[in-house]
């Protein structure tokens, strides 16, 4: 594939972006678990002109891509948007989009996205997401495709989240290439090496949508009516209270909640969603027909984002919706919860949260 090039100025944008600071985007117990807010410096502002506004590519019309389609699409650099999301540093201090990328793509990388350590699913705020898209050179109708490395399902939900974000800031034409950047290579397809293009700045201004973005004033009614679906996307061992993310103060759920692990919609060690028909049989199985409002979270919004994806975006239910903060919100602002241990093994998660073992 030729490189994909961008249309106009500034090189700022491809080392504001690569500046942002590594940090894992796994959910897990340990205190790496939720992603922190990145520590990259604001790029220059650099203002919009109308001779900046490239022709629209054509819209995206499944929100997952193959590699092949992906790569069909090469004639359309300049106006489809790719953005590469994966995070972290090597030993050598490189990122991953250093080491390999798709050509013409941008690196996002995850941390971007999410709020600060004490409350990693936290949207960052309007002004920085806004800041955020516009040096993406993203508007309401740029169709974006986002690629993540395609390790785990638990990776899968690093590019379920920013879809999220996206959909719910306005954008309206999005994809994740499936399987991310390993299902790329897999199919054969080169990759990249070098700095990022040269985007044109946008103009898009971020207003989030209520219809997709759950508060917990929201969560609170729903638990106190006891009305609709609470999807509890974590393993389960984190919905019994055995253990707990190290941000949230309490083990368990929310009041009234349902367990549906995010990994039931991946083969065993892959990456890649399932196929529509095999999702819409788990689907079946885990009792998620549709019919009733839903509301997915997990510990920071992260493997929540896969549940909301696949039965939002894959199988096109109504009335899904994120709740961004999720356990660590609800525990820490005293939200009504079930599964709490006692107090002896709360006690016990503590010594191990001490000593590193969480």
């Amino acid at each position: 594939m030729n490189t994909l090039r961008a249309v106009l100025r500034p090189a700022a944008l491809a080392a504001a972006l690569l500046l942002a600071a590594p940090l894992p985007h796994a959910q897990t117990a340990a205190p790496a678990a939720g992603p922190a807010s990145a520590t990259a410096p604001a790029a220059a502002p650099m203002p919009q002109t109308a001779s900046s506004i490239a022709p629209q590519a054509a819209p995206l019309t499944t929100p997952l891509i193959t590699p092949q389609q992906l790569a069909a699409r090469a004639a359309e650099a300049a106006t489809l948007r790719i953005i590469d999301i994966r995070d972290g540093r090597d030993e050598e201090g490189k990122t991953p989009y250093e080491r390999g990328h798709i050509a013409g793509s941008v690196p996002a990388p995850y941390s971007r996205w999410r709020g600060p350590a004490a409350n990693p699913g936290a949207l960052p705020p309007n002004e920085k997401l806004t800041e955020l898209v516009q040096l993406l050179g993203i508007g309401a109708d740029t169709p974006v495709v986002v690629v993540y490395e395609g390790a785990s399902s638990s990776d899968f939900g690093s590019a379920a989240r920013v879809y999220w974000t996206l959909k719910a800031a306005g954008v309206k034409h999005l994809a994740i290439l499936n399987g991310g950047l390993r299902a790329w290579r897999s199919a054969g397809l080169p990759v990249a090496s070098g700095a990022p293009p040269a985007v044109a700045r946008s103009s898009f201004t971020v207003q989030l949508d209520p219809k997709l973005v759950a508060t917990r004033a929201e969560v609170g009614q729903a638990v106190q009516a006891q009305r609709g679906l609470l999807l509890d996307a974590r393993p389960a061992r984190f919905f019994t209270g055995e253990t707990r993310h190290v941000a949230a103060s309490t083990p368990g759920t929310i009041a009234g909640a349902r367990n549906v692990d995010n990994a039931v919609w991946f083969a065993p060690r892959s990456g890649a969603l399932l196929d529509t028909a095999q999702v819409q049989k788990v689907a079946q199985e885990q009792g998620l027909a549709g019919g009733q409002p839903t509301v997915s979270f997990c510990n920071t919004g992260h493997w929540a984002a896969t549940n909301w994806f696949v039965l939002s975006e894959v199988l096109g239910q109504p009335d899904v919706k994120l709740y961004p903060e999720s356990i660590v919100d609800w525990s820490n602002s005293g939200g009504a919860m079930d599964n709490v241990p006692s107090r002896l093994y709360q006690f016990w998660l503590q010594i191990k949260e001490a000593t590193g073992n969480l």
